[in-house]
């Protein structure tokens, strides 16, 4: 089969063209896996969308109980990552305060907050425990991996996020 290489000096055998493609496709099927590992981060991202800093603060339930924590200042026209990875959760809770403006987003879903940075497991008696009752907005994220939230304007006390 190869006896064209001895009777032709310097002469270099090819592969079977099976075990090229084999090789090809091995190789294109790794660059697709590193590449799709890449784009698979999945996070809970927070833009400030607005001219202010603004502080923020989340809720979520974990595999066993509520949790808040806080803060996360943002500069004006910023995104930060507020949960890393997938989520663990469908619905995640934001209060956010405009530093600048003195304006609120919140709602109604109250937890555990403090003036500086915490984290809180538990959502019951707020106050008897030390802590300030702060009403958030519910983001559904309809059990997408990553989801990203957008301040915009400042609304008035209570009424929910945007």
């Amino acid at each position: 089969m190869y006896e064209d290489c001895e009777q032709y000096p310097g002469t270099v055998r090819s592969a079977p063209r099976t075990v090229v493609h084999a090789i090809a496709l091995g190789v294109l099927t790794l660059l697709f896996f590193v590449a799709a590992g890449d784009e698979a981060k999945a996070d809970l991202r927070l833009c400030n969308k607005t001219e202010s800093q603004v502080g923020v603060a989340i809720g979520y339930k974990d595999k066993s109980d509520w949790v808040t924590e806080g803060w996360w200042n943002l500069q004006a026209n910023t995104c930060e990552t507020l949960v890393p990875g997938a989520l663990v959760s469908r619905y995640y809770y934001i209060y956010a305060v405009d530093y600048d403006q003195f304006g609120e987003w919140g709602g109604r879903a109250f937890m555990c907050t403090r003036q500086r940075e915490f984290t809180i497991r538990g959502i019951e008696d707020c106050v008897a425990r030390g802590f300030e009752r702060t009403g958030f907005f519910e983001i559904d994220t309809g059990e997408q991996s990553s989801w990203t939230v957008q301040l915009t304007e400042p609304v008035q006390q209570g009424t929910g996020g945007r």
